[in-house]
């Protein structure tokens, strides 16, 4: 029974893995359509440039289907993706950078787009308290806006966000310890701030 005609909506993730494993073209072209934003995303927070993130997505998505036959059966297809993209666009960047001789954008510049749905900031209080996190976050290192990023926006788990960076899984905790720490730090220096010039006027 082909699961993708049975219910073309809602379709189990592993399964539809396996449907393209197996050849379907059809369960090819849904992994595309549902994970193709989220690579781009993912994508352009390490290069502004549109045309090269598309690029090196439509050249991972050639390498799977030329080499579905080795693929692991069971993935967690979301961190396999990401991890995929990340190693084709290391690779598509160290030849730009061998070929032309010069220094080019690498994907250490990683920085995260931080957004909410309007309806959650409608008040002004809301809006200066997002536009204030967004700020703190993107004053972290790369690496540790990187992994607030996968854990936080993307909700993976530790061992696959190791797996997306290619990373120890203790770095990854290191990382996130010393961000989390990092943003506490300066919200309650923030927050000090504001209470002592409330207290002072």
């Amino acid at each position: 029974m082909n699961i993708l005609n049975k219910n073309p909506v809602v379709v189990d993730e592993l399964a539809l893995w396996q449907q393209f494993k197996n050849g379907n073209s059809r369960a090819f072209e849904k992994l595309m359509e549902k994970y193709g934003r989220l690579l781009f995303a993912y994508g352009h927070k390490y290069s502004q440039d549109s045309a090269f993130v598309k690029a090196c997505i439509q050249a991972l998505f050639l390498e799977l289907w030329q080499k579905r036959d080795t693929l692991n059966d069971t993935v967690v297809v979301k961190a396999y993706l990401l991890a995929s993209l990340h190693r084709h666009m290391h690779r598509a960047l160290e030849n730009k950078r061998w070929q032309s001789g010069t220094p080019l954008d690498c994907v250490d510049h990683f920085s995260v787009e931080f957004s909410v749905q309007e309806s959650l900031v409608e008040d002004e209080s809301s809006r200066c308290v997002v536009d204030r996190i967004k700020f703190l976050i993107g004053q972290l290192p790369k690496r540790q806006q990187e992994v607030v990023y996968l854990k936080f926006f993307q909700g993976l788990d530790r061992d696959h966000i190791s797996e997306v960076m290619s990373i120890a899984p203790q770095s990854v905790s290191n990382l996130l310890q010393a961000a989390i720490k990092q943003l506490k730090a300066q919200w309650k220096a923030d927050f000090f701030v504001v209470s002592l010039i409330h207290l002072l006027g």
